[in-house]
């Protein structure tokens, strides 16, 4: 069944991409920006500064894992 499920997936995979391509190629970056300007805004306004990024943390973390 799993194999089934996994063959559907791969056979399905090009017409997916072609439609992921072809919505990319349709967005209207400038529209989605707008819908997205005031979420963006109360967040800045409502959240308060990091004092990380997070990348000092994760640099550690990979770190640890390399060894």
């Amino acid at each position: 069944m799993i194999r089934r499920w996994v063959k559907h997936w791969r056979d399905a995979a090009p017409e997916l991409e072609e439609i992921r391509r072809r919505e990319v190629r349709a967005a209207d970056n400038l529209h989605v920006l707008e819908l997205l300007e005031p979420a963006f805004n109360h967040a800045t306004r409502s959240l308060p500064p990091r004092a990380s990024s997070g990348m000092t943390e994760m640099q550690a973390i990979l770190a640890r894992l390399r060894r």
